[in-house]
């Protein structure tokens, strides 16, 4: 049997944990999103983390946004390391501790690419492992240090600076102009939108990687979506002749389609490209997720 007021005081403490985890959200929101590539499963990332949260209660935790992060990024990687499986490419094997410094770890370096860091982006961080990519986003990103990124990964401090620094040289090597690249987006979207509304099957194939994914969240799987497909000719059968209500738009920034209704979004389908091609298509129609979204129609 529990004391009296035990269950009170319970309520209080999961009432203000709660009220921190409120505070924290948009900023782990931007770790999920950075480390996953995709507003939908950034959103259930945090859910997840909220999951957590509310189940450990924060005990003596002395750094709570600290701890939140750590949760986040936990959550992350189980998530990155799913993706991978799926693909059944290997998770990345662990790499050899390192010897000492290597070029381009320099606080220049690393503020030249948090400068850098946009959806143009997106698409050279996820050739990376999983492993790296946390490291990378945690380090550069959020200065969390490699001491706090080791028992993530479950690796050496000096191995975590080792995956940073490599995934690091990758993306400075690889990363697109921004410009350029939006405006690619903007040319793949509109010829993805044109081909689906005419019916055009081998065009909208031609659009898509082999295994690009189709997400939808809740909210659009009510309204009809698939709830996920993997492969081209399935999703381009799904959106062969259809999306005439789909008008072109730019959201947060990057191009994208829309459906609104009478001026407002109820659906918006956001896009992530990789060497020229549709790698991933995210449907989202969540009432909450979209406030969040900043979406402006630009065509018709």
């Amino acid at each position: 049997m529990s004391e009296p007021g035990a269950s009170g005081s319970a309520g209080r403490e999961l009432d203000w944990l709660a009220g921190r985890f409120e505070e924290n959200r948009d900023r782990l929101r931007g770790v999920a999103y950075r480390m996953l590539g995709s507003a939908a499963e950034a959103d259930d990332a945090v859910q997840e983390t909220w999951l957590r949260v509310s189940r450990a209660g924060a005990g003596e935790v002395e750094n709570l946004a600290g701890w939140l992060t750590t949760i986040t990024a936990r959550v992350c990687l189980t998530m990155l390391q799913a993706r991978r499986s799926r693909r059944e490419e290997p998770a990345g094997a662990r790499p050899p501790e390192p010897a000492g410094r290597r070029d381009g770890d320099g606080p220049e370096d690393q503020a030249v690419l948090a400068d850098s860091v946009g959806l143009a982006l997106l698409a050279v961080l996820d050739t990376l492992s999983p492993a790296e990519r946390v490291a990378l986003v945690l380090h550069d990103m959020f200065a969390v240090t490699f001491e706090e990124i080791a028992p993530i990964l479950d690796r050496s401090p000096a191995a975590a600076r080792q995956l940073a620094s490599r995934a690091r040289r990758r993306v400075q090597g690889t990363a697109p102009d921004a410009a350029a690249d939006r405006a690619r987006q903007r040319t793949v979207v509109a010829a993805f939108l044109a081909a689906s509304r005419r019916g055009d099957f081998a065009a909208l194939l031609r659009l898509l990687d082999p295994d690009v994914v189709l997400r939808a969240d809740r909210a659009a799987v009510r309204l009809g979506a698939p709830g996920r497909l993997r492969g081209a000719r399935d999703v381009a059968g799904t959106f062969c002749g259809r999306a005439r209500a789909a008008r072109l738009a730019l959201i947060d920034g990057l191009a994208g389609l829309a459906w609104a209704p009478g001026g407002r979004p109820r659906v918006v389908f956001t896009f992530t490209i990789s060497g020229g091609t549709i790698a991933a298509i995210d449907m989202t129609a969540d009432p909450g997720r979209l406030r969040r979204l900043d979406v402006a129609i630009t065509g018709g």
